[in-house]
């Protein structure tokens, strides 16, 4: 049965301690049976173990890893004898060309700040 908002105004300071007094012990029996019903209860605090490897299970890690990085290799080995194509030669302007492009841009830009005046 629920107390109304009326019905609370009502209730002396008496009656509302004890209201209040019954409620804790109520959660407090909630919370124990909550822990007997659960069976033992994990502390959040309580830290995880680390897990750690033995020293066999590390030098297998590590041999297995060896094997792969030198089939790597291999692989990589037998593919580098094949010489690797020339690389293109690289494109260059001549000095008359070069005279032509910068006389371009500068009349490009001459015209460009006048038309801005």
């Amino acid at each position: 049965m629920l107390i109304g908002a009326m019905d609370l105004l009502d209730l002396t300071i008496n009656q509302l301690k004890r209201a209040a007094a019954i409620k804790e012990q109520i959660e407090r029996l909630t919370k124990e049976l909550r822990a007997l019903l659960s069976g033992p209860s994990k502390s959040r605090a309580t830290p995880k173990k680390s897990l750690t490897m033995s020293a066999s299970t590390k030098k297998k890690i590590a041999a297995s890893q060896k094997v792969r990085w030198a089939n790597l290799r291999r692989a990589k080995s037998a593919t580098r004898s094949v010489k690797p194509a020339a690389k293109a030669k690289k494109k260059t302007m001549s000095p008359a060309t070069r005279a032509k492009m910068s006389a371009k841009l500068k009349a490009y830009w001459a015209a460009k700040k006048a038309g801005k005046k």
